[in-house]
């Protein structure tokens, strides 16, 4: 089964960059931009990875991100901060919970190699 993305970005440009480097990924790709409810999207499609902006308006996607992990039905999401904050703001996403930060502008390298990273963690067998 193709894994499923949801990319929860305000900018349409940006997610339609994102959109095009993704989709010929073997990737099932959503996207949810300004107006759209992303922690109700998130918890009734339960997507495999999160790519979230933290700057999006209305609820934040720092709140975002802490409604994710303090949701018992959504906590082992693997999210992926993506933001143009740049590197200053990684420890901060770090510690809310994101498991991945992508600094806008991004190479498509870069997002695909970070999509099959969470992926492959999400599907490794446990450690002994």
């Amino acid at each position: 089964m193709e894994p499923r993305i949801l990319i929860v970005e305000d900018h349409p440009t940006m997610r339609e960059a994102m959109r095009l480097v993704l989709d010929g990924q073997g990737n099932v790709i959503d996207e949810a931009g300004v107006g759209d409810t992303p922690r109700e999207r998130i918890r009734a499609e339960r997507p495999d990875l999160v790519f979230l902006d933290l700057h999006i308006p209305g609820l934040g996607g720092d709140e975002v991100l802490r409604a994710i992990r303090s949701d018992d039905a959504t906590r082992d999401l693997h999210v992926i901060v993506v933001t143009a904050t740049g590197e200053e703001g990684k420890a901060e996403a770090l510690s809310l919970g994101a498991d991945g930060y992508v600094t806008k502008p991004f190479s498509p390298v870069e997002l695909i190699e970070t999509v099959r990273g969470a992926l492959a963690r999400r599907t490794a067998p446990p450690e002994a």
